[in-house]
């Protein structure tokens, strides 16, 4: 029984932590809303996330690669927004 309910229990975890990041995006989608950001966090999350989906595909799991790859294109989407605050604060 416990079994079945692993993946369960492991989507749910996945989705949930994975779907925290929207507030984040909306929040970053107005220009110059990013300035509290920091870039190198920004990276470096995305960046994990990313390496954990390649880690889900090594091991063929599929909460693995669904959870982190939400995330990481929401955080993904975050650190553009901040880049894009930072060449237009820039140029």
């Amino acid at each position: 029984m416990l079994e079945h309910l692993l993946p369960v229990i492991g989507m749910v975890a996945a989705l949930m932590t994975s779907l925290s990041y929207v507030p984040q995006v909306r929040k970053a989608l107005p220009r110059g809303a990013t300035a509290d950001l920091s870039l190198k966090t920004l990276g470096i999350l995305t960046t994990g996330l990313a390496i954990w989906v390649i880690y889900g595909v090594l091991k063929d799991d599929l909460v693995i690669i669904l959870g982190n790859g939400v995330g990481a294109a929401l955080s993904g989407m975050v650190l553009f927004c901040k880049i894009r605050d930072l060449r237009a604060s820039n140029g």
